[in-house]
């Protein structure tokens, strides 16, 4: 188990060295999507909470965004740009595919990426300029469970490749167990208003992820990246939503 979690650990992030992770263990990665979260939303929340540019909010909100994108490799961020470039042509499954696979940034995807950026920012900010630097720490847990929740609805739609490996592995009782560590996780961190309140959010969010895999008969690890993205920024929404 521990090299389960250090292999997730090194694929997702830079906290652990990285390194071949044989295909039979891919599938077993996905159910430490929510602690490699929580390690990465505490790692980058603590420096702050100790007082790091305590007077400068912002600042701190900017440095969260930046210190999440150095240590993911902003992973996720580009299956973000890959998802929103494509989704203009999502009327042709072929044309959207072809567009997911490309590695060049459109500016539907730099769109995507400014607003999703912008939108960290902001809503980071409204959790530390009140001290909630545990509630900004949950929400990278939150996008993280959100990718799980959707590998587990589109496992009958996922192409072939890397994304596959992973999203074989969400299966009912993985998505479970992320869906009650994630819970309790932002009851603790965040409270249960704001739990409740950014868990309807991504639901909606997958909502709709799920249906544009549905139109394009597929989904990938570019979904899954996208997911991570949209589940963090659901867990700032909901913090400002009830507060």
């Amino acid at each position: 188990m521990l090299r389960d979690f250090f292999d997730t650990l090194g694929f997702l992030t830079r906290l652990a060295p990285a390194r071949v992770i044989p295909e039979s263990a891919m599938n077993r990665c996905m159910r430490w999507m929510p602690l490699v979260g929580l390690v990465i939303g505490l790692l980058i929340a603590l420096p702050l909470w100790l007082g790091l540019f305590a007077a400068s909010p912002w600042v701190q909100a900017w440095l969260m965004v930046a210190a999440s994108i150095f240590l993911t490799r902003g992973l996720h961020m580009d299956g973000l740009a890959d998802v929103c470039d494509a989704v203009t042509t999502h009327t042709d499954p072929e044309r959207f595919w072809v567009v997911v696979k490309d590695s060049h940034t459109g500016a539907f995807g730099a769109m995507g990426l400014v607003m999703a950026l912008t939108g960290q920012v902001i809503l980071f900010h409204a959790m530390l300029a009140r001290g909630e630097y545990w509630a900004a720490a949950w929400a990278f847990v939150l996008g993280r469970a959100a990718a799980v929740w959707l590998g587990y609805h589109v496992r009958h739609l996922v192409r072939p490749g890397l994304g596959k490996l992973y999203i074989d592995g969400a299966t009912l009782g993985v998505a479970l167990a992320a869906t009650l560590f994630t819970f309790a996780a932002g009851w603790i961190m965040a409270g249960l208003p704001a739990t409740l309140a950014s868990t309807v959010i991504v639901t909606l969010i997958l909502l709709g992820l799920f249906r544009l895999a549905e139109k394009v008969g597929g989904a990938n690890g570019d979904f899954l990246g996208c997911a991570v993205i949209l589940g963090e920024l659901a867990a700032g929404l909901g913090f400002a939503l009830v507060m």
